[in-house]
């Protein structure tokens, strides 16, 4: 769904046992509440060179329609691939399922993709492990041209979630600067949503989170 006059916005198999525990372990919990888990009210991830790859214009004189080669690759017209990047998907089947992840987190995309038609096609063609859609993961979605601190004001207006229950992963390192000065935990992930990211970007906006509590 797009709107009109102004900004554009769209709307929107690992087993079980495997979800749960890569949850559990990437939320240990916390010092002050033993029983506790930690999350994050939203978590926010931008589209190109982040969750898959390439970015949209690089496909110009191609792109539209896309055809599904697996859950996780698909090609452009002109037969060039697109592919989703890291544990994607996992992550996305992670929050939105796990006992510990499910009811409690926003999941949003935000982006500035020069063709945001041509994304709505790939999330809607990709599958997560679990074979769901993309955009079937995602609760919120801020796609079109602006600095980024524009989209997380919106999300924020949307939502009603403070920055500072927020976490925000772009592979573009000006993107990180400027969204990080509101007050959002900002993760630089040059090569795409790695395990490791992922990882190492939770436990930071964890510890802030137990450093504001001391």
């Amino acid at each position: 769904l797009i709107t009109t006059g102004g900004p554009q916005l769209f709307q929107s198999s690992p087993t079980q046992p495997l979800v749960e525990a890569m949850a559990t372990q990437l939320n240990p919990p916390t010092k002050n509440n033993p029983r506790a888990f930690l999350a994050p009210k939203l978590v926010a991830f931008d589209l190109d060179g982040t969750i898959w790859t390439p970015d949209m214009y690089m496909l110009w004189g191609g792109g539209a329609p896309f055809q599904t080669i697996s859950s996780s690759e698909l090609r452009d017209n002109r037969n060039e691939p697109v592919r989703l990047l890291g544990i994607s998907g996992e992550i996305l089947d992670t929050i939105a399922t796990s006992e510990e992840w499910k009811g409690g987190t926003t999941v949003a995309w935000v982006s500035c993709t020069d063709e945001p038609s041509w994304a709505e096609e790939c999330m809607n063609k990709f599958r997560t492990p679990m074979g769901v859609k993309l955009v079937d993961r995602v609760q919120e979605q801020a796609i079109y041209k602006a600095n980024k601190q524009t989209h997380f004001r919106d999300l924020k207006k949307r939502t009603g979630i403070e920055f500072e229950d927020m976490v925000f992963f772009d592979n573009e390192r000006g993107n990180i600067d400027s969204v990080k000065k509101l007050g959002v935990t900002s993760i630089y992930c040059p090569k795409g949503m790695t395990r490791q990211i992922w990882e190492s970007g939770v436990d930071s906006w964890r510890q802030r989170q137990q450093q504001q509590d001391l």
